[in-house]
């Protein structure tokens, strides 16, 4: 009979509190505090961000224990998020998990948050395959567009990523140019449903391997709708739903060409996405066609965890927990973390 283990996950890399408890590879509870001030300001704002961490942990953590209907002396481990990310942020979820894991004398994991969106492709889902090594897998998000060679739980190798901005930044600077309030990557994604993907042209950046850049195409993004608006006041309102599906067509273009030529390179044909961008719809939409079209075999994780959540830390940990890779007290947060 399999052992069963109970981990408790937190992270807090940028404005989300999360806490989650896995049993094995089971979530129990997923649990995620949002910051809705930041709205306000457009964007995070760091030291709102970690104050506001310091303020849910507790009862984001308590709630995550309750819903899995355990206590604290029955966890196995506690896993938490080391970096990359905001670093106030980081450091409170760090400095929570280790004083826990010394109250209770268990042992301590760090877990690099762009693994655990690779990972998340291991939760126990009704309804989701799991991947087998090695596969491909292409993280993107606010801040980090990534090609990866997945071997092993702690084996990967990036094979490619963004030399400046990460696809993301490309949604929410559009979304801002458009108006949109921040988040506004979602909404450009919804009004994209309803547009001309081809009413209007954006140049793809020429860019050697498997390597991306979108700061060319923000500041095209940018131009041309600063060019349009001058001819005509209410180009964006009269337009919108093209103009964010044209935006939406050049980026998916993008990242399915970067990653047929890795297909073409390492002739893996399993690819798993990761990351908040992996929620759109167009995205997940395009991925799945290759199916069809190449014969790949895709992964499109559950829609919870694509945005940062707990439980795709958790999953790293009760992996690294198997395999005796634990963290002192002396273990140090990372704004910047070594993939």
């Amino acid at each position: 009979m399999q052992q069963l283990n109970y981990i408790l996950a937190i992270e807090s890399s940028c404005d989300d509190t999360g806490a989650a408890v896995l049993c094995n590879e089971k979530v129990l509870s997923n649990v995620v505090a949002k910051q809705e001030i930041h709205e306000l300001y457009g964007g995070v704002i760091p030291e709102l961000a970690s104050r506001a961490h310091q303020q849910n942990i507790v009862p984001v953590i308590d709630v995550a224990l309750q819903k899995a209907g355990i206590s604290k002396s029955d966890l196995s481990a506690i896993a938490f998020t080391q970096g990359p990310g905001l670093m106030g942020s980081l450091l409170v979820g760090g400095s929570f998990a280790k004083s826990l894991s010394m109250a209770l004398h268990i042992p301590l994991i760090a877990v690099n948050h762009m693994h655990a969106h690779i990972l998340a492709h291991f939760i126990d889902e009704e309804g989701f395959d799991k991947p087998t090594f090695p596969f491909l897998a292409m993280t993107i998000s606010g801040g980090h567009t990534q090609i990866v060679k997945v071997n092993s739980f702690v084996d990967m190798e990036i094979l490619g990523e963004t030399t400046d901005d990460a696809v993301g930044e490309a949604y929410d600077k559009t979304a801002k140019i458009l108006g949109f309030p921040y988040p506004g990557g979602p909404l450009i994604d919804k009004h994209a449903q309803n547009g001309n993907p081809k009413a209007y042209a954006f140049t793809k950046p020429k860019v050697d391997g498997l390597n991306f850049s979108f700061s060319g195409l923000k500041t095209q993004i940018l131009y041309f709708i600063q060019k349009e608006v001058k001819k005509n006041p209410d180009f964006i309102k009269e337009n919108i739903d093209d103009i964010c599906a044209s935006v939406q067509h050049t980026i998916i273009r993008i990242l399915m060409d970067k990653i047929k030529l890795a297909v073409e390179q390492t002739g893996i044909r399993q690819i798993a996405i990761g990351g908040g961008v992996s929620a759109n719809s167009g995205i997940r939409k395009a991925l799945k066609e290759t199916e069809t079209k190449y014969g790949w075999k895709t992964f499109i994780p559950k829609f919870e965890y694509t945005t940062d959540n707990a439980a795709m830390i958790g999953i790293v940990g009760y992996h690294k927990f198997n395999l005796g890779i634990f963290s002192d007290d002396e273990v140090v947060s990372k704004a910047r973390l070594e993939f």
